[in-house]
């Protein structure tokens, strides 16, 4: 597996990580560099007696270091690869020692157990459990939609506009018994709602418009029997119900094809949890795709997918209307990562596109958006996204310093711009030059908060 200097950075947790990679590339302080078929591996000098020992899987890649960081990758697996990319003259062909023998080893094992679980016959299921476990899910969800229901009739009645701070507690109250009742999705809903209020001009509009999708989910609730399999997946979702990956493997839609990471990022939901997003998109069927992957402690993600690249991949589609959410189903050996343009529909397709998702399914939370020719730019305090030659203009959810990173990119032409849509704001997450062409000129780096 080869990447590129900006392949390379673009793994990099942070820019904290990426900066101080950079200032290891001096050969000096690593006595030892090589690598063979499987791996690249290093010994780089720190403050103390005994270098720390850095090894990559390139299978992945798959990060490994003896020093003491709990980021993943650490700035000296950043450091190696980026030496890999740059200086590939530098490696010593040689067989591994002991040391990352045993770590490939060990990861192989683990590999060939998890194929032969796989292949195990699955236990016969009991369709009489499932569907008790079910009754009693939908029995305490139900209830708690009441709840929910009248909670809601009682903020309409008392006026929107009259809230303020102080019923920031009643808010959390009524997320924590929707998790209670087993119904973590509107737990979510309503502490995302929550933090409109107050929330800058016309927040009790935006306000409403996130009550009245809980609406929806509490009116569908009573009706599920009535309802399309699609919606009462869709249904489900909402609610927080989890997929079992195994029945999804299973059954679900398989599409086959190359797919161009259009865009990734991490959000940090508590001291111990990261969610992270990568989307995608097939070269022959235009379909995107997203790939969710939550994190605890501090175990890395799989690295595999860079922004701008392009891999060969079965991915398996969650049940629902227009669905969006995957898992990888297959993914070959030789699947490798390669560089890609990156297509986009003129803004009409776009648009139509986006209102097509939405009448499919009202609770998707994020939308996925390509922008052809989009101009970043800054009015008062605010960043917003110019769409081509019209009038239109997007609001940026962007911190200053990367929308200030992502204004140089562009130099104030126009790029072609990836992000997430969530309704109200749009998020980027990568840019490429105007022509869609070539590795991507800004990516979102670090986690958002």
């Amino acid at each position: 597996m080869s990447l590129s200097t900006e392949a390379v950075l673009a793994l990099a947790p942070d820019d904290a990580s990426a900066k101080a990679a950079k200032g290891l590339l001096a050969p000096a302080k690593w006595p030892t560099l090589a690598h063979s078929d499987d791996a690249v591996w290093g010994e780089c000098q720190g403050s103390g007696s005994k270098p720390y020992q850095t090894q990559v899987d390139l299978s992945g890649p798959v990060f490994r270091c003896s020093c003491p960081s709990r980021k993943f990758p650490c700035k000296h697996g950043l450091a190696l690869m980026l030496l890999r990319a740059q200086s590939e003259a530098s490696f010593t062909a040689a067989a591994p020692p002991p040391w990352v023998a045993d770590w490939l080893a060990s990861r192989r094992e683990k590999a060939e157990k998890k194929e032969a679980r796989a292949a195990e016959p699955a236990a016969a299921p009991d369709p009489a459990a499932a569907a008790k476990r079910d009754a009693q899910r939908w029995k305490r969800i139900e209830a708690g939609v009441q709840e929910l229901a009248r909670w809601l009739d009682d903020q309409t009645q008392r006026g929107l506009a009259a809230l303020g701070s102080e019923q920031a507690e009643g808010w959390a109250a009524m997320a924590a018994r929707m998790v209670d009742a087993q119904a973590p999705g509107l737990g979510q809903r309503i502490t995302q709602a929550a933090e409109l209020i107050g929330a800058g001009e016309g927040w009790p509009a935006r306000l409403l418009d996130r009550l009245g999708r809980l609406q929806l989910i509490v009116d569908a609730v009573p009706r599920r029997d009535s309802l399309s399999p699609a919606t009462r997946a869709d249904l489900r979702a909402a609610l927080g119900w989890p997929q079992d990956r195994e029945a999804l493997l299973a059954d679900g839609e398989r599409v086959s094809d190359h797919w161009l990471v259009l865009g990734q990022c991490l959000d940090e939901r508590d001291t111990k949890l990261v969610e992270r997003h990568v989307w995608l998109q097939g070269r022959a069927s235009g379909r995107r795709a997203l790939l969710l992957d939550y994190l605890h402690g501090g175990r890395g993600f799989e690295t595999g997918w860079v922004s701008g690249s392009e891999r060969a991949a079965v991915l398996c589609f969650y049940p629902g209307h227009a669905s969006q959410r995957a898992v990888v189903a297959e993914l070959p050996a030789e699947a490798a990562s390669t560089a890609a343009p990156v297509a986009a529909n003129d803004e009409a397709g776009e648009w139509q596109r986006m209102a097509q998702q939405i009448a499919a399914n009202p609770w998707q939370p994020l939308l996925p958006l390509v922008w052809a020719d989009a101009v970043p730019a800054r009015h008062g305090d605010q960043w917003w996204l110019r769409l081509g030659a019209a009038s239109q203009a997007l609001p940026m959810q962007l911190a200053a310093a990367e929308a200030w990173q992502l204004l140089a990119h562009s130099g104030g032409a126009p790029l072609r711009v990836f992000g997430e849509w969530d309704g109200e704001q749009f998020a980027p997450l990568t840019a490429w030059a105007a022509e869609g062409a070539g590795a991507p000129v800004w990516t979102l780096s670090g986690a958002r908060t």
